[in-house]
């Protein structure tokens, strides 16, 4: 993988550059120490490099610094990869067929409960477009409950095997998607917080949508995150908790491009015009495979079920939130 360049960065969702910092290149590289200490206990010797992605590698490169807006709480990197380049990494990232196929299988309990969300926000079946279909298991659990789902995802090669899974999958973008189509419901699961340019997104989105249409979207909490690292300085008891909660929901060493909040949320897609009807806190989704020792899939279940348990109740602590907004 190569280097990439970078670029001051301001927040997209109120275009300021007032932002308090709150990690640097020190502390993340602190953070990427701990997370692989942290799976290596879990995972059994010889895993195969692809079975480490999205556990302790990820497609993009560490932040240099992590930022949160002033403004609207919005966290960010501030320098970030250029808009090309992030574009990029994910288009020419692959993995082995068996790895997709572990993915697919795995992922499917989570999205199962999404796809249920969100047929009960939209009150009816109805036609959807998923943003970042990759592997194809939200499309699965779509057709099941009756959603006449296709997915646009910008990497052929993972396309490729979700059609060979029997679904309809587009290459390229949502901005680059047919303009005349239009849809009941756009999804953009664990993706928004990956995009170049997440305003742009909603908007197009937007115009993707028929008059009441649905937008929702999946991201991992930059509020959650913010406020659980400051306890890997607080005791030995606190850090260990810091960092379970974080590793396993992959927010250690936050390997994103944009943490929302549901305020920040909230301000953009009303800025675009959205109006919130429903939201939902919610964990990782599992990511324990054959090459988890068996202790550890139970640690996962318990410590994911715990969590969630108290996500759904207060969002404040919800690792990963899901946002359903109505287009006004």
């Amino acid at each position: 993988m190569s280097i990439p360049s970078y670029e001051l960065a301001a927040c997209p969702v109120c275009g300021h550059a007032n932002a308090t910092e709150i990690a640097n290149a020190d502390d993340i590289r602190r953070e990427v120490e701990l997370l692989w200490a942290y799976h290596e206990a879990r995972l059994r010797p010889g895993t195969p490099t692809a079975h480490l992605m999205d556990r302790v590698a990820f497609s993009q490169h560490p932040a240099w610094r992590l930022v949160r807006c002033v403004s609207c709480g919005l966290v960010y990197r501030n320098p970030a990869e250029r808009n090309h380049e992030l574009t990029e990494i994910y288009a020419r990232e692959t993995s082995p067929p068996d790895v997709l196929r572990s993915l697919h299988g795995t992922q499917q309990p989570a999205v199962r409960a999404q796809a249920r969300e969100l047929r009960k926000v939209l009150g009816r079946g109805g036609s959807g477009l998923e943003v970042g279909s990759y592997v194809g298991a939200f499309l699965s659990a779509a057709r099941e409950l009756g959603l006449q789902f296709e997915g646009v995802d910008i990497n052929p090669d993972v396309n490729a095997f979700t059609r060979s899974l029997g679904f309809t999958v587009h290459d390229g973008d949502l901005l680059s998607f047919d303009p005349s189509r239009v849809f009941d419901t756009v999804a953009i699961w664990n993706t928004f917080d990956q995009l170049a340019d997440p305003r742009a997104a909603a908007l197009t989105a937007w115009k993707r949508l028929r008059p009441g249409g649905v937008l929702a979207i999946r991201v991992p909490s930059g509020a959650f995150y913010a406020d659980v690292r400051t306890w890997l300085a607080r005791g030995r008891a606190r850090r260990a908790a810091a960092i379970a909660l974080l590793a396993r929901n992959n927010l250690l060493a936050f390997p994103y491009r944009w943490g929302f909040g549901l305020r920040a949320l909230g301000r953009l897609l009303d800025d675009v015009g959205f109006q919130v009807v429903h939201v939902r806190g919610d964990v990782l989704v599992p990511t324990a495979d054959e090459w988890t020792k068996p202790w550890a899939r139970y640690e996962e279940t318990l410590i994911k079920h715990l969590v969630s348990a108290v996500a759904r109740r207060r969002t404040r602590w919800a690792p990963w939130i899901e946002v359903y907004a109505n287009r006004r």
